[in-house]
């Protein structure tokens, strides 16, 4: 099984925080819209015969697109690809953009789930992060959208400057009290050239503190496992049945296909990127040249990616799966670097299988980096 994810590179004003690929001028949208379609076409062959699973919209700002231009897309997907029966179609969302025709139109497209990019519940915390939705716009939509979509993500963001521990409490009580399936929750991060630097480098907003953060996700993973929701990935919870099937692929390494400027793919062996430009992007596809770029993978890359995936997940890093990938060579030397972090209680080992403890999760990362092969010369 593989996917297609769909960059769309458009959003209607920038956020503080967000170092991610777009535009806020919709000058070239129609032009762009027609450059993601002819790159489908281009690239039909790339995935071989296997089946389309999950075709997933992300941006940028995918709702800022018309149910027309949608329609195209995913209609191009499923004439040039082999397209499962019931495959996952996700539309990243903005609660500014699903007015009730909004929704309505959506709700009648392929589009069978929605990730609404919420964030906060609270007018100070959106106004920081100069999001163009209001809180009353967030409940709303969700209000309207639990009414015809069964399948919907939201996106929250926690160690945001002066959000204190009540304020976070009351973001979880009002994403649970809408009954939604999945959330997706990341820590605030500040990313070089960012307003959001900018302003804390000037005094103008307070620094992110890493101990609120960490105050801030451990009572998350305690209050929504209480709820029933499952933390299967880091920053991912959802009930059962309901895990993004599209980011599940991503952890357990399956095969994918980005289209769009910025868009990245794998096939297992090579890492693909397109172009980080939209003229230039629009200009490449239309004289039939792909913008994209690749790097083939050492076994020391695939064994390093799948420890920082493996661990993110409630699946672990397999030592059996990892010896038979990369050889046992790999297998020791995992074993041999997670002995101190088992001394430490932040990893166990579990049917040959390494995860993290509870004391761990805040620190995956971190202890991913611990594990990684760095030295070894293999280029295989």
């Amino acid at each position: 099984m593989s996917g297609i994810y769909i960059h769309i590179p458009f959003c209607k004003q920038a956020c503080h925080y967000c170092d991610f690929h777009f535009s806020t001028n919709t000058k070239h949208m129609e032009a762009m819209v027609d450059a993601l379609q002819t790159e489908l076409v281009m690239r039909k062959d790339e995935l071989g015969q296997a089946e389309i699973k999950t075709i997933y919209f992300g941006g940028g700002t995918p709702s800022i697109l018309s149910m027309q231009d949608l329609d195209r897309l995913i209609d191009t997907v499923f004439k040039y690809y082999r397209v499962t029966t019931d495959p996952e179609i996700t539309l990243e969302a903005n609660p500014d953009d699903l007015s009730k025709n909004k929704i309505k139109e959506l709700s009648h497209s392929s589009v069978n789930r929605l990730s609404i990019g919420v964030q906060s519940f609270f007018e100070e915390d959106l106004e920081l992060m100069n999001r163009a939705h209001n809180a009353a716009e967030a409940r709303n939509c969700l209000e309207l959208a639990s009414g015809s979509f069964d399948n919907i993500s939201l996106d929250l963001i926690y160690g945001i400057p002066g959000m204190d521990m009540k304020r976070w409490e009351e973001n979880l009580q009002t994403a649970t009290s809408f009954n939604i399936p999945h959330i997706s929750s990341y820590a605030l991060t500040v990313e070089p050239r960012t307003a959001l630097k900018h302003m804390i480098d000037k005094g103008q907003v307070a620094a992110v503190s890493d101990e609120a953060a960490e105050e801030h996700f451990r009572f998350m993973v305690s209050y929504l496992e209480q709820k029933g929701f499952v933390h299967y990935e880091l920053s991912n919870f959802g009930m059962p049945g309901y895990f993004s099937e599209n980011n599940t692929a991503y952890w357990l390494g399956k095969y994918y296909l980005g289209i769009g400027p910025s868009a990245h793919s794998y096939d297992g062996r090579r890492r693909g990127w397109n172009i980080r430009n939209n003229i230039t992007y629009i200009k490449s596809i239309g004289r039939g040249e792909l913008p994209v770029s690749f790097e083939e993978l050492s076994a020391r890359d695939r064994y390093n990616e799948y420890v920082m995936t493996g661990l993110r997940t409630i699946w672990g890093v397999s030592l059996e799966k990892v010896a038979s990938e990369f050889g046992s060579l790999y297998r020791d030397y995992l074993e041999e670097q997670a002995k101190k972090l088992l001394d430490l209680d932040l990893v166990k080992v579990k049917e040959r299988t390494l995860h993290v403890t509870g004391k761990g999760k805040f620190l995956t990362d971190g202890i991913a980096a611990d594990l990684f092969m760095i030295n070894l010369k293999d280029n295989s």
